[in-house]
């Protein structure tokens, strides 16, 4: 049996700094502070629920960030 791989360390990055800013300044600071996947969503879609590590998901209304979590 293969062993289960380990995920890589999540930035040491707090998603609540985020919240308020422009939906693309937003992405490209995330990418700079080091998450692998940025994921912008309008307000109520629906996702699944499984957790990835190194994923920051941005929910955008009206061009900029009004939530944002982690995988």
């Amino acid at each position: 049996m293969a062993p289960i791989p380990t995920p890589p360390a999540e930035p040491d990055d707090s998603p609540d700094t985020y919240a308020g800013l422009d939906a693309e300044r937003a992405e490209r600071l995330a990418r700079e502070r080091g998450w692998s996947t940025v994921r912008s969503l309008p307000p109520g879609a629906v996702i699944t629920m499984e957790y990835r590590s190194g994923r920051l998901n941005f929910e955008v209304k009206d061009g900029h960030v009004a939530r944002a979590w982690k995988g």
